[in-house]
């Protein structure tokens, strides 16, 4: 990268703030994807939203490609830059501007950890619902990129049920401001929702505004035991169609429960096909009766043990045994691919037998986890990028898998997002109309096509 250009990026954010050195551009190099890896020419850590609109505009002026990148903890290579584009990382804009309990907001910068916002709307009482799995590492920006989900998606639903507001620095360095705390807005396009879930290749969000509920005033968690995973499955079809909308309703299949044991000792049985962590939360006398409706369900469908947690702590150690599902299959074999098929509800049972039957015809590892009170299942191929045959195989296998999920009317990424990982996909589920209207919006927001290049499409 040429060195008059370094020299303006630094005269903007700071000489510390500008990394070019090759330690520090190989650790921005790659993000939680497998197989995937790049180095950009240059790293630039800004401070606040002037920063960035000065970066983008120097970016587009000179034709450099531009990559958001916050914690790294994405999925399908949408934060690997190319070696001719800059990454714009987002540490050090990590402020909690405010949280508003009169309007039951709360305005963060990017950089701001989720669960560091959880914790502190939490001590006034409140709520931010959505919850990823790497909610401790993952950043509020890139969750509003991704539209991620979570454990709590079934009964409060995904990121972008919760934002109120963006403000988006644009490829050309203009700031557009969308939305804000106002409940009902109709004024124009719905521009918010389309920016959620973006994948950084509209704009970078520099301010982020988001709806709060009230915390719920208690929580019941539950583990139940089936000794086959077609039961697990139609017992969490039940529940639904029992119009008991848990907060939680987790499935682990026999794979991943071997692997979570050894790995968190947690005192999960060795002998079952499947166990479903569910939670219910509100009221207590509300959420009681459907901790009875939840267990008799469960029973119904041959569950062959039922265990309530007694207290706050014990309910903590059974949700430990869903939230660690995936460090621990990662402790196996040197490569974990782990993918986000998503089908409706009903289709979950079909959805389990496809998986495994995939896996054992292409002579691959799978274990399953995942969201199954909406769907969305964590197929997890354990294999080693070295031994080409075999990650061929596990690709193989993943193909059928998303086929099957669209033929099923369901997607090819349930919160993951396309980036580099799924692409060849995309045109199977949105169709070549579907691909025209999207490369339309894109080019409308970032005509020279700097803004995370090579992603999505």
């Amino acid at each position: 990268m040429q060195e008059s250009f370094v020299r303006e990026l630094r005269n903007i954010a700071g000489e510390r703030n500008v990394l070019t050195d090759p330690e520090s551009l190989a650790v921005y190099g790659y993000d939680s994807t497998p197989e995937l890896e790049g180095a950009p020419g240059a790293v630039i850590l800004p401070s606040g939203a002037e920063e960035v609109a000065r970066i983008m505009r120097l970016c587009s002026g000179s034709g450099i490609n531009v990559t958001v990148r916050g914690s790294g903890t994405n999925l399908s290579g949408g934060t690997i830059s190319s070696a001719d584009g800059v990454v714009i990382q987002t540490s050090r804009m990590n402020r909690i501007i405010e949280i508003d309990e009169e309007n039951l907001t709360a305005t963060v910068e990017p950089g701001v950890i989720t669960s560091t916002l959880h914790r502190e709307v939490e001590a006034l009482g409140l709520f931010y619902p959505p919850d990823p799995g790497s909610m401790n590492i993952s950043t509020m920006g890139g969750n509003i990129a991704e539209n991620s989900g979570g454990l709590r998606g079934l009964k409060y639903g995904v990121t972008s049920d919760y934002v109120m507001g963006l403000e988006t620095v644009l490829a050309d360095g203009g700031l557009l401001k969308t939305g804000g705390k106002a409940v009902k807005d109709v004024a124009g396009y719905r521009i918010n929702p389309l920016l959620v879930s973006s994948e950084g290749t509209l704009g970078f969000f520099t301010g982020i505004t988001v709806k709060l509920i009230p915390k719920p005033k208690a929580k019941i968690t539950m583990l139940a035991h089936f000794p086959l995973l077609q039961d697990a499955a139609y017992a969490v079809s039940s529940i639904i169609a029992a119009k008991v909308i848990p907060a939680t309703l987790e499935f682990l299949d026999k794979v991943t429960i071997r692997c979570v044991e050894d790995f968190a000792h947690v005192g999960l049985p060795l002998d079952v096909d499947a166990v479903l962590l569910v939670e219910v939360d509100g009221h207590p006398a509300a959420i009681a009766e459907e901790a009875i409706s939840v267990e008799e369900i469960c029973r119904k469908h041959n569950c062959t043990f039922f265990q309530r947690a007694k207290d706050a702590d014990e309910g903590l150690k059974l949700a430990a045994a869903r939230r660690t599902a995936l460090s621990a299959l990662a402790r196996v074999k040197p490569t974990t691919i782990l993918e986000d098929a998503t089908v409706p509800r009903s289709c979950i049972a079909a959805m389990l037998k496809i998986i495994r039957e995939s896996a054992d015809r292409h002579n691959v590892t799978i274990g399953t986890f995942g969201h199954a009170g909406d769907g969305n299942l964590h197929p997890t191929c354990l294999t080693d990028e070295r031994d080409k045959d075999e990650i061929a195989r596990a690709h193989a296998a993943f193909e059928e898998i998303f086929d099957a999920a669209i033929a099923m009317g369901g997607t090819i990424t349930g919160e993951h997002g396309i980036g580099v990982a799924k692409k060849k996909y995309l045109p199977k589920l949105s169709g070549e109309n579907g691909i025209r209207i999207m490369r339309g919006i894109k080019k409308v927001f970032d005509p020279a096509g700097i803004l995370n290049p090579g992603k999505i499409f």
